[in-house]
Formats: C-alpha cells, structure tokens, sequence
C-alpha cells in the first residue's frame, strides 16, 4: 500500500512563500509522475505542477515563474517551492502519484492510477 507524508502549508503573507513536500512510503519500486493539484473553495481542482521520473515539468500558467517542482526520486519525495504567493493562491494542495510500480503483499503491482495525499491548506492572506 502507499501512502503520503504532506507538510509545509500554511499561513503565509501576500509577497511571502512556502515550500511543500510530500514523501511517498510504501515498498515502492518506481514512481513515473509525481506532483500537485490544488482546489480552491468553489472551484475545480486543478493542476499546479508535476514531474516525470526523467525530470520534465509542466507548470499551471498562473504559477509559472513563480513556483519551482522538484523531486527526489531516490526518497519518492516531490517538493514544490512557492514564491510570491497572491491571495488566488489560496487553496488546498494536494499531493499526487501517477503510474507506480510497487510491492503490495509481495505482488508486484503496475498500474495507472492516480494515488492522492490527504491535502494541506495553503492560505496566503492579503
């Protein structure tokens, strides 16, 4: 089974940043995309950031310039590094995995599927 470790949200000024990370745990053999999405109150959720295993990124436009995705594969640890936080950034950011290979009791397990953390709040007031 895996599982996610979020930290780093919280309350920040506007102007201010916050860096996320998220550690998947689990007998995790590889991780193809790593990454964020966030949902804002009365709104879709949405891509932020993301990672391939081979370092390609694709950001949202509304963060780019402004936000850095980086990961270590080796701890299956995504980080995304937020600067120059507006008040629109205010969300709840979610952690995400998609496409994994991994051990659940003892069976090798590929699939496709998009594995979730649990979300922080960020909260950036003006």
């Amino acid at each position: 089974q895996v599982q996610f470790v979020e930290s780093g949200g919280g309350l920040v000024q506007s102007g201010g940043s916050l860096r996320l990370s998220c550690a998947a745990s689990g007998r995790i053999v590889r991780i193809d995309t790593m990454g964020w999405y966030r949902q804002a109150p009365g709104k879709q959720r949405e891509l932020v950031a993301s990672e391939t295993s081979g370092g390609d990124t694709k950001y949202a436009d509304s963060v780019k310039g402004r936000f850095t995705i980086s990961r270590d594969n080796a701890k299956n640890t995504v980080y995304l590094q937020m600067n120059s936080l507006k008040p629109e950034d205010t969300a709840v950011y979610y952690c995400y995995a998609r496409r994994l290979v991994y051990y659940e009791y003892d069976v090798l397990v590929a699939d496709g599927e998009d594995h979730w953390g649990k979300g922080g709040i960020v909260t950036v007031d003006s």
